[in-house]
């Protein structure tokens, strides 16, 4: 019987393990191994995690990094697809807090001004520290192409 079907088991592991959980969200913690360990006593130190919880974490942060997109880009809905994605990216990359402070970016972007938000972006000590990756997303600004 597959242990998904166990829910004694689980149940036991989750009150043994225990966690740290905190507002919703399972932060890492040391174990009294003294190893990196997240979740119920999974010990990531040593054996790190699945690609399907990596990619399942992935798509969690890019909703995130999106809805954070969203709020400081007021005319989202008119933005395009490529658009949408290179500010989503910027916000996952930097977080919705630094990426805020891209007042001229922002403001360029909302307003349909491309070339003058490729610029901003250009302009930039995250430009410098991203290399490939914000020459790539600056690009796409200014063009609207992948």
């Amino acid at each position: 019987m597959p242990v998904k079907g166990n829910a004694a088991l689980l149940d036991a592991l989750m009150r043994d393990e225990g966690s740290n959980i905190v507002a919703g969200v399972h932060r890492m913690y040391k174990c009294p191994a003294d190893k990196w360990t997240l979740g119920y006593g999974h010990n990531i130190q040593d054996n790190g995690i699945p690609d399907v919880i990596a990619r399942a974490l992935l798509e969690w942060d890019a909703d995130c990094a999106q809805r954070d997109a969203m709020a400081l880009v007021p005319n989202w809905p008119t933005l395009d697809a490529v658009r949408r994605n290179v500010v989503s990216n910027m916000a996952f990359n930097m977080g919705k807090a630094k990426l805020s402070g891209f007042k001229k970016f922002l403001a360029a972007v909302n307003e349909g001004r491309y070339e003058d938000a490729a610029n901003e972006m250009e302009d930039s000590l995250w430009y410098k520290q991203v290399g490939n990756r914000a020459k790539r997303l600056a690009a796409e600004m200014l063009t609207g192409v992948v």
